[in-house]
């Protein structure tokens, strides 16, 4: 039973850090006077939510597993748009 509660914590954590860059990205105002720091904000939560991916795809059930590889794939889109922008 705590394996099951592991496996759901983690990847609630993961789903949390995956909303939380998500928000951001949509939040951020490209031709703001703060916009360098909210892309430093931007990235860190970026990176945090990949760790907490990597940290639930070690234990997610298939169905989680499909679920974070889209998280994994939507962030790296994020991460290309403002690579290029």
């Amino acid at each position: 039973m705590p394996y099951n509660k592991d496996k759901q914590q983690a990847f609630q954590a993961a789903q949390q850090g995956y909303e939380e860059a998500q928000g951001l990205y949509v939040d951020i105002v490209r031709d703001s006077a703060s916009y360098g720091h909210q892309l430093k904000h931007l990235k860190n939560e970026v990176n945090e939510a990949f760790q907490q991916i990597e940290n639930a795809l070690e234990v997610a059930s298939e169905h989680q597993r499909e679920q974070l590889e889209r998280f994994q794939n939507d962030l790296r889109r994020i991460v290309a748009e403002v690579n290029h922008a």
